[in-house]
């Protein structure tokens, strides 16, 4: 995302989440504990925009979303957003539908790594949500369920029938999103759509150890590799090898890039500068 900004302002407080950020790792929790942080038009919108802000500010280097209480996320909320729908025309409701891709097209191509921290149920778009993330980092207690056609809907939704092969393969893949039934844990770790298994408890800390790692990692470098993980999935290999020479070309100019040879002959840590 561009850096350049307009006349709007950075958003001083954000109403339907929690966010806070400590030495570049920025830490984002769905804050309705008592409907298991079932997300609201709000919600959607508040992610949508701080990913956004949080991408053309360059200050983050990683991000941690994860959510209060006893899960991740339920999903949509279904009184605030299912009944609300019942009401809406088509273009009313192509619009709400973009806005839920935006999210996760916003956590896709972020210049930052998003680690997931799922304990508890990730259900609905909670679980596409945990999917875009660059990493999902889960304790015992966790479960996935797309269960988009348990309402009636495609369970493609949110660009989910696109990521979701691409992470554990197109049957596995197939199976969740039609049946819509739920994957513990253990089996969500055995289909590789689990990063890192949690000891009970401590997803969230160790989902805040990874973010520390990445943040203090070369930023520059990651921000270029989750952009060509992103744009290769659709290329011929001809076109993923070229656009990873024109990026290791540009890379080879930067500041990183010669301090990884100076710390190297000076036998000390690399000081990452991003750039």
């Amino acid at each position: 995302m561009s850096p350049f900004t307009g006349s709007a302002r950075a958003t001083g407080t954000w109403q339907h989440l929690r966010v806070t950020t400590e030495d570049g790792v920025a830490t984002v929790t769905l804050a309705r504990p008592d409907k298991l942080n079932a997300l609201t038009f709000g919600a959607y919108a508040d992610l949508r925009d701080l990913l956004a802000e949080l991408s053309r500010e360059r200050a983050v280097r990683a991000l941690v979303l994860g959510g209060e209480g006893r899960g991740f996320c339920s999903g949509g909320d279904v009184e605030e957003i299912i009944g609300a729908t019942l009401a809406m025309d088509t273009g009313q409701l192509l619009d709400f539908n973009r806005m839920t891709g935006q999210v996760v097209r916003a956590i896709r191509e972020c210049p930052f790594p998003v680690v997931a921290a799922v304990h508890g149920v990730a259900a609905g778009a909670g679980a596409v949500l945990a999917l875009a993330a660059d990493f999902r980092v889960a304790d015992p207690s966790a479960r996935f369920a797309f269960l988009f056609t348990r309402v009636g809907l495609s369970g493609g939704d949110m660009g989910a029938a696109y990521l979701l092969p691409r992470v554990i393969g197109l049957g596995h893949a197939t199976r969740l999103l039609m049946l819509g039934e739920p994957v513990r844990a253990t089996e969500a770790e055995r289909l590789g759509l689990i990063s890192e298994l949690a000891e009970e408890g401590r997803a969230g800390e160790r989902a805040a150890a990874l973010a520390r790692r990445l943040a203090d990692g070369p930023a520059l470098a990651h921000a270029q590799t989750k952009a060509l993980l992103t744009a290769e999935l659709d290329m011929p290999l001809a076109a993923a090898v070229e656009l990873d020479a024109a990026t290791q070309a540009l890379l080879m100019n930067g500041a990183d890039y010669a301090e990884f040879h100076a710390a190297f002959t000076e036998k000390r840590a690399p000081k990452w500068q991003g750039r």
